[in-house]
């Protein structure tokens, strides 16, 4: 990608600073200081985020977290875990699970653009709280 325009830099630089899933809402509250004024500014700026492969949106939270691997694009598969309790979200990448998309990919007969895979559980923290 190309160098990041301001607006760009700074909502990625927000989701970086807590690796927590993001709402464009959210992120428009965190960056009223630096002059964002209105959804469209965040919506834009985390749509050439996630087109470059640096920021992922969470279907399941209706949200957004920072890559958190090098060289991450999107031509790859993305996976996360995400605990339904803290909704903390620890992305991994796994070439077996890569492997078994591109093979089912093939054997369909499709192209694979984009893969996110959402996992939803328990993290190791909260599994040793009570939650009930």
């Amino acid at each position: 990608m190309s160098e990041l325009t301001r607006n760009q830099s700074l909502v990625l630089d927000a989701l970086q600073s807590d690796f927590q899933p993001a709402s464009a809402y959210t992120l428009l509250d965190r960056l009223r200081d630096h002059g964002f004024k209105a959804p469209l500014q965040v919506y834009r700026a985390l749509e050439k985020l996630v087109e470059s492969g640096l920021v992922h949106r969470l279907e399941s939270l209706n949200a957004f977290v920072a890559c958190q691997h090098d060289g991450c694009g999107r031509h790859r598969a993305a996976a996360f875990l995400i605990c339904e309790h803290c909704k903390s979200v620890t992305e991994f990448d796994h070439a077996r699970v890569q492997r078994a998309i591109g093979a089912s990919a093939k054997d369909a007969g499709f192209t694979v653009r984009r893969s996110v895979i959402e996992v939803e559980g328990c993290c190791a923290a909260c599994e040793g709280r009570d939650t009930g």
